[in-house]
């Protein structure tokens, strides 16, 4: 064998080696990989975690701030081992936290929490509002970990009551939450219990007391014009007292921005009265100049007019709800 034909032989037994060292090293990296791989989670997804919330009690709802408290049971299941225990809430603080089920794959709390919520109030005091318990995972972001609502363990207990409210149902859902400034989004569950005042507790504590206002303001209109003091006296009294009653009935309240339901109520009896006192001032001008026929015209349209105007009002602020 010459010397050149020799050395062909080594470089073709040097890069079988090569390539024998090669694929063996890659079959065991894959084997390597489909092991550590967790069990029926693909690479690069996120590990799911089941999350259901059971409502036991709800505290006071403050509409001055929007705070309330709950208490209820917090449960989180997986379908391989994982830790959803770094749980923070994102629209307050947890007052205190037991942890009764430490397992692997499953975690279970009861927790006592005070919460907040944003009120839109423009219905007042016919306004609906959503008592909400929204938390996410403080470490892991929704690449590694999405939350997924389980409805079996979620519910309002039979017992729980909102002092005020009636319970219209409750919700669950899960979103994911971004944060711009960090370019981080993480795994957002929201359960939410649906309450709204009671229509007829609204008419008689809030409605009841301002009309009877405004119709003692109106009984001036079927009194005949030359009845000055006594009409009057009926219109500036109610007058006061719907202005003070309007600062009571808003007091529970905080000062938005926007016209409620009720401050348009107010407005529009503020309306009527306004114009019942502005027709007694022309009735009173008009015998002060000894026109009798003048002040019986002014006496006759208020009559009709005042109360129309009144219905036509309160219809439109009716339609605006």
């Amino acid at each position: 064998m010459t010397r050149g034909h020799y050395f062909r032989v080594r470089k073709i037994i040097f890069l079988g080696l090569v390539l024998i060292f090669t694929l063996s090293a890659s079959g065991v990296w894959e084997t390597h990989r489909a092991n550590a791989q967790p069990s029926g989670q693909e690479e690069g997804e996120p590990i799911k975690v089941k999350v259901g919330a059971y409502v036991l009690n709800v505290g006071r709802l403050d509409t001055a701030t929007g705070s309330y408290t709950i208490d209820f049971y917090l449960s989180f299941s997986c379908d391989q081992p994982c830790s959803p225990g770094l749980f923070e809430f994102s629209n307050g603080r947890a007052t205190s936290i037991d942890k009764s089920v430490d397992e692997p794959t499953e975690k279970f709390y009861r927790i006592q929490a005070a919460l907040n919520t944003s009120l839109d109030l423009a219905d007042y005091p016919f306004d609906r509002h959503k008592l909400i318990i929204k938390l996410e995972d403080k470490e892991q972001t929704s690449q590694t970990q999405a939350y997924e609502v389980s409805l079996a363990d979620s519910g309002l207990d039979p017992a729980v009551d909102v002092v005020g409210w009636a319970i219209d149902g409750w919700s669950a859902s899960v979103d994911d939450h971004y944060y711009e400034p960090y370019g981080t989004s993480f795994s957002q569950y929201s359960f939410a219990i649906e309450i709204h005042r009671s229509r007829l507790a609204a008419v008689l504590k809030s409605f009841l007391p301002a009309l009877v206002i405004v119709f003692v303001g109106m009984l001036a209109l079927v009194l005949s014009p030359d009845k000055i003091i006594p009409r009057l006296t009926l219109t500036t009294g109610s007058f006061t007292s719907a202005v003070l009653f309007h600062l009571n009935l808003t007091s529970s309240i905080p000062p938005v921005g926007y016209l409620t339901f009720a401050d348009r109520f107010m407005i529009f009896n503020y309306v009527t009265l306004a114009m019942v006192l502005a027709s007694t001032l022309m009735a009173l001008y008009y015998v002060d100049k000894k026109r009798p026929e003048a002040a019986q015209r002014v006496h006759h349209a208020a009559l009709a007019a005042v109360p129309l105007v009144w219905l036509m009002l309160h219809a439109l602020n009716f339609l605006l709800l």
